[in-house]
């Protein structure tokens, strides 16, 4: 089997951050969500592995390379325009030749990885095996009944009035009838070739199309509430390590992973938590579920819940800074100038909570 993964999309969720990287490589508990998904991909026994690209192609290409880190090979699929995830199928024909694969969204976060899925699709006749995952909401997502014999019935796109609780959480597994489908789908009301349509295709010409109801978390992390819901669930699992330099004056609470030319300095970390390489952390507090990337200041501050990327520096803030998610070489300080203000230099996108 082959692995394909999608890396293209704005991300106009994730702006004002994903103006300037692409959305699969922000870090989730210190790791770009895009090498998440390719360690999965590769822990299920699969090396060889295309990555759909778009306009934050250079940067993708730059971030991952080769693959050898992983002990696997990449290929690049570049995509002119976001035509459709059954598009991105399409033009990946060469790459994956007559092989089965698995579709992966590079922006998706899943409990246990997917070992067992492809175990169980290598060992089947089926022509494709889809995702799911009971939600609350499903009207938010695209939706999948069932039949009798717990086949895919029909697959419906964000339905007013869901007949299920199963949403299509972004992963796929295609044999090479997924060719017909491709061709012979028109695209839809937003011009792109959907692979809903693709999967229904195969469901009305008499293909075995199975679910894969997953038992475990998945977090799709294309807003920022998501991407800090997958730092806390990944931050969870987590074993403690200190491989950086903690004074006698600080204190590790719980899980808490430092990393290699970390300084902790007369500071308290509470965990789950993770400090980046060459990270400081200086007369200050930080509170569980809070990922600090690397070549970052911490300093006389509080900060909890929140993700802050590289090269980024918070000072002498006078509250707790929570449930945030701070961009790369971002200053956040207390202004030593007076008549007292707030002096901002914010992007379009950009959310403030002030006190």
């Amino acid at each position: 089997m082959k692995g394909l993964v999608l890396s293209g999309g704005k991300g106009t969720r994730l702006r004002p951050i994903t103006y300037t990287s692409a959305k699969q490589l922000v870090p989730v508990a210190n790791k770009p969500v895009l090498f998440r998904a390719i360690e999965a991909i590769r822990d299920a026994g699969i090396d060889e592995i295309g990555i759909v690209i778009g306009d934050t192609g250079p940067e993708v290409r730059a971030a991952v390379g080769d693959g050898k880190r992983w002990g696997v090979r990449i290929e690049y699929i570049p995509q002119d325009a976001p035509l459709g995830l059954a598009h991105a199928v399409k033009i990946s024909r060469d790459f994956l030749g007559d092989e089965r694969f698995v579709m992966f969204l590079g922006d998706n976060c899943i409990q246990g990885g997917i070992s067992q899925l492809i175990e169980e699709f290598g060992h089947s006749q089926h022509n494709a095996q889809i995702v799911l995952k009971q939600v609350a909401n499903p009207q938010q997502y695209g939706v999948a009944e069932l039949d009798e014999h717990g086949r895919i019935l029909r697959l419906t796109e964000k339905p007013r009035q869901p007949r299920s609780d199963l949403a299509l959480v972004g992963i796929y597994l295609f044999d090479p009838s997924i060719w017909q489908a491709v061709e012979a789908i028109k695209p839809s009301w937003r011009g792109e070739l959907e692979i809903t349509d693709a999967i229904q295709w195969l469901v009305e010409h008499g293909k075995q199309v199975y679910p894969y109801v997953h038992e475990g978390w998945w977090i799709d992390t294309g807003k920022k509430d998501d991407m800090l819901e997958a730092n806390r669930l990944i931050l969870e699992e987590m074993p403690a390590s200190n491989e950086g330099y903690v004074d006698r004056d600080s204190h590790l609470i719980g899980k808490v992973i430092v990393e290699k030319g970390a300084e902790i300095i007369n500071s308290t970390i509470r965990g789950p938590a993770i400090i980046g390489e060459n990270t400081r952390i200086v007369n200050a507090y930080v509170g569980p579920f809070t990922s600090v990337y690397h070549h970052c200041t911490i300093e006389g501050s509080e900060i909890e819940h929140s993700i802050v990327l590289e090269h980024s520096a918070i000072r002498d803030l006078p509250h707790r800074l929570e449930d945030s998610l701070i961009g790369r070489y971002v200053e956040v300080n207390r202004s030593p100038f007076k008549p007292r203000a707030y002096r901002l230099v914010l992007g379009d996108h950009s959310t403030v909570g002030v006190l």
